[in-house]
């Protein structure tokens, strides 16, 4: 079955990366998010309207409800395929599993069938400038004024900010509380009175990451999901869903740079690139088989390990492919290249989404069961 499945899957992308969507293979993703946004928004909903987005999700919500397998396919293929980067991702493999679990009924019938169909796009409201990776120091504040929540704050490192109709909110609704205690998650309208998105420029020239304040916006009391005052155990679910089955499609993306970086690198290479060349390689086959072990288990720290191994794989990829192009790799002439844009948002793969720091952590306490770290 997976065979003919993936013949179908691989035969619609050939039917249908065509005319317009065909300029698409290969744009997007990280550092190059502004890359043929408005046409990949089309795309998005051109895979929606034939119902190839929300793969996992139950048929009621607009999903296909597919094996972890095909899943898995779907993705390899869409990768292969060289299909451009989604503009849905943190909608649909974030948010999406996250209402499924803990959302209420009406969550679910009100959210995700317009993620599903992508018109509505989804920002994540974690990081704030006191909060980065120590996410339980949040100090974004939600009180309730009447059937209100009124929220006041400031996010940082806001990914689509600029571009999302919803923000999914990690808010302190308990006065007095601190650290993990006295958090909710909200889902929060973006487009109000009350929220002002500020770009912020990257060493890629782009802006993709946002500043987002919020100054007296509002949502409705039932847009709390989980339980009010759980908003930490909510988040760290989420976190989990973001190191789910796509990171397969992921791997065939690095694979396909690796690629690319060796062909650069010629028949005979110098002995120490070929030395790093071999390794990253391998430490690419170690991954796989680390996501294959662990797809289908529920989110933990097992994620943790996942997001440490491709984040320093992936930078350690850029610094090898500026050292395999040599001197000219310093020149932007007149613009980054995609090998130099890949490096310098690279720098940044060991930071976002959880530094290493706190993954390592994680892994110590939670895998390891060694003493939690020392906190002032």
């Amino acid at each position: 079955m997976s065979v003919d499945f993936r013949a179908e899957v691989r035969e619609w992308l050939s039917a249908n990366l065509v005319g317009e969507f065909a300029e698409l293979r290969g744009l997007g993703g990280p550092g190059r998010e502004h890359e043929a946004f408005d046409l990949r928004l089309r795309w998005d909903r051109h895979l929606a309207k034939h119902r190839w987005t929300c793969l996992s999700w139950p048929a009621e919500y607009g999903g296909r409800a597919l094996p972890l397998e095909q899943q898995v396919v779907f993705h390899e293929e869409y990768a292969l395929a060289a299909a451009p980067a989604r503009v849905n991702h943190l909608g649909e493999e974030l948010l999406g599993p996250t209402i499924l679990k803990f959302g209420t009924p009406e969550q679910r019938q009100r959210f995700l069938p317009k993620i599903a169909a992508v018109d509505e796009l989804w920002c994540q409201g974690y990081s704030e400038p006191g909060a980065g990776s120590d996410l339980a120091s949040v100090s974004t504040k939600a009180v309730l004024d009447g059937d209100e929540w009124v929220i006041t704050g400031q996010k940082v490192w806001t990914s689509f900010a600029h571009l999302a109709d919803w923000c999914f909110v990690v808010a302190r609704t308990e006065p007095g509380s601190a650290r993990h205690a006295g958090l909710s998650y909200l889902l929060v309208p973006m487009r109000q009175e009350g929220v002002r998105v500020r770009p912020i420029r990257q060493l890629t020239g782009t802006s993709e990451f946002n500043e987002v304040f919020f100054d007296g916006a509002r949502t409705a009391r039932e847009n709390v999901v989980g339980a009010v005052g759980d908003g930490w155990r909510i988040a760290m679910a989420t976190l989990g869903f973001e190191r789910g089955v796509a990171t397969l499609g992921q791997q065939v993306g690095f694979r396909r740079q690796l690629d690319g970086i060796a062909a650069l690198a010629g028949d005979d290479p110098d002995p120490v690139l070929r030395e790093r060349l071999t390794r990253a390689r391998i430490e690419l086959h170690v991954m796989r088989s680390h996501a294959l072990r662990t797809l289908g288990a529920p989110p933990g720290p097992d994620s943790s390990v996942a997001k440490l191994l491709w984040a320093g794989w992936h930078r350690r990829l850029g610094e090898l492919a500026m050292d395999v192009i040599g001197a000219s790799s310093m020149v932007a002439s007149p613009e980054l290249d995609g090998w130099q844009r890949m490096f310098l948002f690279s720098r940044a793969d060991t930071i976002y989404g959880g530094s290493d720091e706190v993954q390592r952590n994680i892994v110590a306490e939670r895998i390891l069961g060694l003493p939690r770290e020392a906190r002032a």
